[in-house]
This record gives C-alpha cells, structure tokens and sequence, in this order.
C-alpha cells in the first residue's frame, strides 16, 4: 500500500472477514476495505507526515488551519490513522449496503485488519474474530470481541433514544430470566442502559416482550437474530416474521488498537495470531499462545514453520494432532465445526525492513 509517491510513504494491510448468512458480504469486503483504507489515508496523508515533536513542545502542526487547537487536545498522527480506518469501515460498509441491493444478495461479515504504517500496529475489529500478540515471555490480546452481551449498554441506550426501532415487540431491559406471565406484579431483578449493576423493579405487562438482548455466551442474540453486534453487512436483515430492521444496531465503526513496534524490543519468534471466532471457541489466548511458543522453538530452522503453525492451531479445532486424528475417547477435547481462518504474521523483519515478510494464511 502505497499513499504518497512524493514520500514513498508504505504500509501493510491483513484483514479476516468472517460472513453469515452467505459469503457476498465477506468477498465484498475482502474486494472494496484495503482500497477505501487506501483513500482514507491519502486524505491525511499530510498530516501522517508532519513531523512530530514532543506533545509539550510548540510546533506541531499536523492541520495548518487549526494549530492552536491541535496542540490543545493532543491530536497526534495515530489520531488521523484512527480516523482514517475508522472511516475506510463506515465507507466499506455503505458500498456493500448498495452493490447487495443492486444485486439483491443478501447476508453479513465481520471485519478484523492490521495496519501496519510508520513503525505503528494498528489493530481494527468490527465483530468477533480476535489477533493476539505472542512473544517468547508474554502474550497480549490486540481486539476485543463485539457481541450482543459485551455491548449491552450501547445498544439498550440506541432503543432508549429510538424506541420505534422496537416496534413495540421487544423491551429494552435485561432481565435474568425470560419473563412469564405469572411474574406480573412480582419484584424482579433487570438492568437498564445506565446500569452496570442490577436493581428490582415490578413485573408490568411491557416487560412480558422478547428481550432485545437475549441468551449468553455463544447463544446471546440481538433481537433474537444476531450473535454479533459489529461488523458490515446486513443491510436487509429483518427479525424472523417482522418488518423490524436489524441494521440500526449492528456498527460498522471498529474499536482500534495501537501497538508501536518502535519501543518494543521484537524477538525472532514474536508474531500475531489473527483468527475468527471458531478458533477461539475451542482454544484460549493462553493455550494458543502455548502451542505456538512450542511449536516455532521445535521448528526454528523450517522455512515454512508460520504457515505450519496456521495449519497446527486449526487441526486443534477439530480434534485432531498435526495431520492425525485424536482418540475420540480423549477427555476434554473440544471440536469447532465452525469454518475457521488463521494468519500468523511474524514480526522479527521489521526492523530489518520497512515491509514485513508475507503472512502464513490458512482457512
């Protein structure tokens, strides 16, 4: 990815769409998000590379127009990077809204892309794939999981302010159980948009309705449709039988994360695991984290070891060790039988290199 010929300013893009409902919005997305990033970059490109002085120093002046004010509330490049991506998702999604309408296709992804630019990391996730850092002594989770539980209080407080979005079929308030009709009048426990914590409050007759957020964990739903509340997509989606539209609640905008690899030490078997959610299902952070430490320092001369490592971590999905399958007696063993995709990015060359080496992608 190129932004400026003038400056020879570089950059390297990966990215996970995980569809349902059809794969047209994940080939979509995988077709249209690295050039509405390109673009979106080249608006600020100006800004990317204004020179960057300490925040208490004068001089920073990443918009001419407005300097004093820049300065004031510590606007810095990674700002206009995170704007950027931010924006290239909300465009990305606005194309798919259109060309599945065109061409009547129907169904939804969710989203998850590294950046790399200026000595930065800059990790993007709209649903519920994940990207952990994994280094010799430690492991960091890059992305946090967008579902309809994690989000709660966004998505009660967009039915507080919007109430017609319900349709008068479902109640914004939680509830720790489905309510019944015998509870009316009874004392019940709920959450509201503004709580974190729970209070009591007397059964009426509207809280009888299907709860906006229902289910937990893996079974949580949005309007009893949806188990992720982030991602691009879905533009038509509507509640089983109803006329009530999904889209309203489901964001497009990512949660960015920002790495800078220029203070960090990066050893040899350093890299980032991408992945969606059926990896996740079945292993933790700390077990993928395990399994790649000891799989890159028992192959450290194999040349095809990352993409190696990719094929390992889903093989674990799916009961099985390397190319063999498990003793289906084996205790504990969890099986996803979810589509799943892995990309392990090394990160050692960086510092040799303004481009990192090519990703091991399997799925």
């Amino acid at each position: 990815m190129i932004l400026c010929q003038e400056e020879y300013v570089t950059g390297c893009y990966w990215a996970l769409f995980d569809g349902h409902g059809g794969p047209a919005a994940a080939v979509l997305a995988s077709n249209i998000l690295h050039s509405c990033l390109r673009g979106k970059l080249e608006e600020v490109v100006g800004g990317i590379l204004a020179p960057q002085p300490p925040m208490h120093l004068s001089g920073c002046c990443i918009c001419p127009n407005d300097p004093m004010f820049v300065e004031e509330k510590g606007i810095q490049t990674q700002d206009l990077v995170i704007g950027a991506i931010e924006a290239a998702f909300q465009e990305c999604d606005t194309i798919i809204g259109q060309e599945m309408t065109a061409t009547g296709q129907t169904g939804g992804c969710t989203a998850l892309a590294i950046l790399y630019l200026k000595g930065k990391l800059y990790v993007a996730n709209a649903g519920d794939s994940r990207a952990i850092l994994v280094q010799r002594e430690d492991m960091r989770a890059l992305s946090s999981e967008f579902t309809p539980e994690t989000e709660r209080q966004r998505i009660q407080h967009l039915a507080f302010i919007h109430p017609r979005l319900l349709a008068n079929e479902f109640t914004r308030l939680e509830f720790p159980r489905r309510l019944k009709s015998e509870d009316l009048g009874q004392k019940v426990l709920f959450r509201d948009y503004d709580m974190n914590g729970w209070g009591y409050k007397q059964v009426e007759k509207l809280d009888l309705k299907y709860p906006l957020v229902h289910g937990q964990g893996k079974q949580a739903r949005l309007l009893g449709t949806l188990a992720v509340s982030r991602g691009m997509g879905d533009h038509q989606l509507k509640v089983l039988d109803t006329n009530i539209d999904i889209k309203p609640f489901l964001l497009s905008i990512p949660e960015v994360t920002v790495i800078d690899l220029e203070q960090q030490e990066t050893q040899e078997d350093d890299v980032i695991i991408m992945a969606t959610d059926g990896l996740w299902d079945v292993l933790s952070n700390e077990q993928v984290a395990q399994l790649t430490r000891n799989f890159l320092q028992d192959n450290r001369h194999d040349p095809t070891r990352f993409s190696e490592l990719a094929k390992l971590l889903i093989h674990r999905t799916q009961g099985r060790e390397d190319d063999t399958w498990e003793h289906s007696s084996a205790e504990n063993v969890l099986v996803s039988y979810d589509d799943i995709s892995v990309f392990v990015i090394p990160l050692h060359h960086k510092k040799q290199s303004r481009n990192f080496v090519r990703p091991s992608i399997i799925g």
